[in-house]
């Protein structure tokens, strides 16, 4: 009985032994292919020409932008800025691509808030965002602290490291354009 208890006793260990090596590689083995599908995949995408910049700029202002009618006073308002909010640097850049190189917007009109958890460091932020961005700490806005309404209690506090920037082009031309081609593009 006991030798039988022995044997058993280490059938189940080198088992769990096993087990715990055939994880390690099946997970090794997910890391690899996921590495090589994301590299495939970033190489079918060769370059960006002007159509295809405008439907990821109008995709991301249908996705991300503020559309919404301004109300104030109970009466919407007649103007109405172009304000994208973000907190990934890749996806604020490509919409700065679409302003500059589609719509046309002068360096000038392109503004910049952005707000940060307390314990961050405004100006490595405004250092941050400056540079991806290209536009200069003079056209940023004050630094708003604390998470939106919306998110609070719903994420970590350090889950955005750079915080989230709003950019904003007061044109409500630009506006309704934009809009436009989201309608355009809804009904294709």
């Amino acid at each position: 009985k006991v030798a039988k208890e022995r044997l058993q006793k280490r059938v189940h260990e080198t088992s769990i032994v096993a087990l715990i090596k055939r994880n390690k590689l099946q997970t090794h083995r997910a890391v690899q292919n996921a590495v090589s599908i994301r590299e495939n995949a970033r190489k079918e995408i060769k370059s960006l020409d002007s159509l295809g910049l405008m439907l990821a700029g109008i995709s991301l202002y249908w996705a991300e932008g503020y559309k919404r009618p301004i109300i104030h006073n109970g009466k919407a308002q007649t103007h109405h800025p172009v304000s994208l909010t973000n907190s990934d640097p890749f996806l604020v850049k490509m919409f700065l691509r679409f302003l500059r190189e589609i719509c046309d917007i002068s360096e000038e009109k392109i503004r910049a808030e952005v707000r940060i958890y307390e314990h961050q460091n405004e100006g490595h932020l405004l250092e941050f965002w400056s540079r991806t961005t290209q536009i200069p700490p003079s056209r940023f806005g004050k630094f708003y602290y604390g998470i939106s309404k919306s998110s609070q209690g719903k994420r970590p506090f350090d889950i955005l490291p750079y915080g989230t920037i709003q950019i904003r082009v007061n044109s409500t031309n630009l506006y309704h354009k934009i809009m436009g081609w989201i309608e355009g593009l809804a009904n294709t």
